[in-house]
Order: C-alpha cells, then sequence, then structure tokens
C-alpha cells in the first residue's frame, strides 16, 4: 500500500506522521512530501522522535511534485496550508483524507513551553495515525 502524507514544509508534522505509519507496519510504502519544502527536518521533531525510537534524522523534505506522477492508494494532507495548496492527483490517488494538527514549529514562548507543543502534536499524531492504521489500513492488508 503506497501513501503520501503532505505537509507545507515537509520539515516536522509530515515527517513525524511519516515515522509512526511506517513503524506500525512495515508493508506500508509510506512517503512524505510538502508543497515548500523546509531545507532540513525541524530538529526539535527528530529528537521528539528520537524518544519513542524512531529515528527521522536520515528524512530530507521533498517537494511533492516528485510524487505527483506516481499512484497512491491514500494522499494525506496533515496541515490546512498543503491541503489548501496542495496540486491535484487526478486519477492517480485512490483516498485523499486531511488529519490536521497544530504546528509545532509555530510555538512560541519558553524552552519548556515549545518543547511541551513539540511533545503534544508528536502523541496526536501518533494516536490518530494509530487508529488510522488499525481502521483503516489493516483491515485492508488482510
Amino acid at each position: 500500500m503506497n501513501i503520501l502524507i503532505l505537509c507545507t514544509g515537509n520539515s516536522c508534522r509530515s515527517q513525524m506522521a511519516h515515522g509512526f505509519l511506517q513503524s506500525f507496519d512495515n508493508e506500508l510504502n509510506v512517503f512524505s512530501a510538502g508543497t515548500k519544502p523546509a531545507e532540513k527536518v525541524n530538529p526539535m521533531a527528530v529528537k521528539v522522535m528520537a524518544e519513542t525510537g524512531i529515528d527521522i534524522a536520515p528524512h530530507t523534505p521533498t517537494s511533492v511534485l516528485r510524487y505527483i506522477e506516481q499512484e497512491w492508494d491514500y494522499v494525506i494532507t496533515v496541515c490546512g496550508g498543503a491541503n489548501d495548496t496542495c496540486p491535484n492527483f487526478i486519477g492517480k490517488v485512490k483516498n485523499r483524507l486531511h488529519i490536521g494538527f497544530d504546528d509545532p514549529s509555530e510555538a512560541i514562548g519558553t524552552t519548556e513551553f515549545v518543547s511541551s507543543e513539540f511533545h503534544r502534536v508528536r502523541d496526536e499524531i501518533r494516536t490518530r495515525f494509530y487508529d488510522f492504521y488499525l481502521n483503516e489500513l489493516k483491515p485492508q492488508m488482510k
């Protein structure tokens, strides 16, 4: 099953969702991309994911245009910006979903507050994508 997770910068939320979803089942082909990819994965996203045992440090933000011609079982946007500006994958996507999350990289405040936002969003991503995996993907893979 081919799954593409989209965000604007492909540096934080989409990378975390990519890491979690791939960790749930190695049979899934998971990719992530951005409509305006950043230069690198957000270091705090790498840190909070490492705390769960998932290493996203080798990931690289990638443009969605790299994947536009491929066929997908699911294209999932995780931010409103990507949902609004995502190119149209006419005829090449079986299911298009939006599972939105706050952007922890926009958190402003103390180091502790910013860290807590990254942890909160990470945990929300894990929960919602695990539910998606159990209720949507796993039954299709039998």
